[in-house]
């Protein structure tokens, strides 16, 4: 009977006593190597404990970079978040959200307002807030789904709808804001296209509200 790897592994999951039974057969057990050509058995464990213990700690390493970023970033927000309130005019809260963004290395950052919500129309200065939502709905739904936040690229027609005197836009962080989502939305933007994990990016997205 010609055994395949299926069955040998089934035999020593059932019977773990074989490696007690054969233990020299199996320390003297050579497996191959692609630099070495053979290594032993136990070896060959030994490398892959260490090869995953190198891992862990890799990722420990990140995440502590993570929690130093994400800690940066929060006082950072924070010290925005006073800054807007304290800003006596829309144009100077404007003014500070942008230059916020820059700081941050990013292109800049701007606000949209649902009409709808605001009195945008005539005499007022911020016609150029507006944004319509029967245009913005069909974005909304494909890049943001049931979320409230998005971070990553947006395509031409799109880029129209929500910034359309922007140009060289790589990425966007986009949040809507109000209890319901439904007053206006977040932009921040990058000039070139920037990779962030998506853990990051949503902690990023929400605490920018």
């Amino acid at each position: 009977m010609e055994l395949d790897d299926r069955a040998v592994v089934d035999y020593l999951r059932h019977h773990p006593e074989f490696f007690i039974r054969n233990a020299h057969a199996v320390e003297a057990m050579r497996v191959p190597h692609p630099v070495r050509g053979t290594v032993s058995l136990v070896e060959w464990h030994m490398a892959r404990a260490r090869n995953h213990i190198n891992a862990l700690e890799e990722n420990m390493t990140l995440l502590m970079e993570q929690a130093h970023a994400n800690e940066s970033l929060f006082y950072r927000l924070l010290h925005l978040q006073s800054r807007l309130v304290a800003a006596d005019s829309l144009d100077e809260m404007l003014m500070r959200l942008h230059r916020w963004a820059r700081d941050l290395g990013l292109a800049g950052a701007t606000l949209r307002l649902f009409p709808d919500r605001w009195r945008l129309g005539a005499p007022s200065r911020y016609t150029h807030l507006a944004l319509n939502r029967q245009a913005f709905e069909p974005l909304r739904i494909q890049r943001l789904g049931q979320s409230q936040h998005y971070l990553g690229p947006l395509n031409g027609p799109e880029l129209l709808v929500v910034l359309p005197e922007a140009k060289a836009i790589g990425s966007v962080a986009m949040s809507m804001l109000g209890r319901d989502a439904d007053l206006a939305s977040c932009f921040s933007v990058a000039a070139t296209f920037i990779t962030i994990s998506q853990n990051r990016g949503r902690s990023f997205c929400r605490r920018s509200r």
